[in-house]
């Protein structure tokens, strides 16, 4: 469950107030709003990463206003995945269990298990420079699942994919929630995205939160090109992939 309450944050003459959401407890929720508006800021204040000046942010349940980012369990994807240059991709898929000091069996089982799952097994030894768009998210989304979080923070994860990876890492990222059970929030631009993978809409314009089925009114009505429209989103591949619960537990 991520829950904000009326919460405030300014940086840089830049200012949003009095926001409010909710995203139930396993839901895939979708955010979408123009550039600039504050998608990412949101993100960040979900994360720990971004202070608030004002209100209060619940994960889980659990008042985490003040809680450092490591402490509330939560996995980030960045846009850009934002993955450590100089680390092989097993490296990688391990960082976030080294950091907790968790024991050397267990950060190579779990990554292991990982690599097997998103289809990464053959590229463990390589480093980030080389890898494919596709690769390179894919490792991403392995290091924010390493921990097993209780909620998964999507930052325009499909955005920089050619059309035949975007389609690929859709029906991934549908069969992680499905598997799973986590928690998402995913921000996008896309209406084909929002409409395959989001059981809630949220829009964020002028400063305002819109959620449910008003957002998903305004976004589908709306005739700004900035909604991009993608046909292969809209279709979602209906491919199965391999079942592995165990990935979670």
């Amino acid at each position: 469950m991520i829950q904000f309450d009326d919460i405030t944050i300014r940086l840089d003459g830049f200012c949003l107030e009095n926001v409010s959401l909710h995203v139930s407890t396993g839901a895939y929720a979708v955010l979408m709003g123009r550039t600039g508006c504050g998608k990412t800021t949101i993100l960040e204040a979900a994360c720990g990463l971004r202070p608030i000046e004002g209100g209060r942010i619940h994960l889980m349940g659990n008042d985490v206003t003040t809680t450092p980012p490591g402490q509330r369990n939560v996995g980030l994807v960045p846009q850009d995945g934002a993955l450590f240059t100089t680390m092989t991709v097993e490296e990688q898929l391990g960082f976030a269990l080294r950091v907790r000091r968790r024991p050397a069996k267990e950060i190579t089982a779990r990554t292991r298990e990982l690599a097997k799952w998103l289809g990464l097994t053959p590229i463990l030894h390589r480093h980030p420079r080389g890898l494919s768009g596709g690769e390179r998210q894919r490792v991403a989304l392995g290091r924010a699942l390493a921990a097993r979080p209780d909620i998964l923070c999507l930052d325009e994860p499909l955005s920089a994919l050619d059309e035949e990876t975007h389609g690929e890492m859709m029906a991934l990222l549908r069969h992680v929630h499905q598997e799973t059970g986590v928690t998402v929030l995913h921000i996008t631009h896309n209406r084909g995205e929002a409409r395959a993978l989001a059981q809630s809409v949220l829009l964020l314009r002028d400063g305002v939160l819109l959620q449910g089925d008003e957002a998903r009114a305004r976004v589908a009505q709306s005739d700004d090109d900035f909604y991009r429209e993608d046909e292969l989103s809209a279709t979602l591949d209906q491919r199965v992939l391999p079942s592995t619960s165990r990935a979670w537990e």
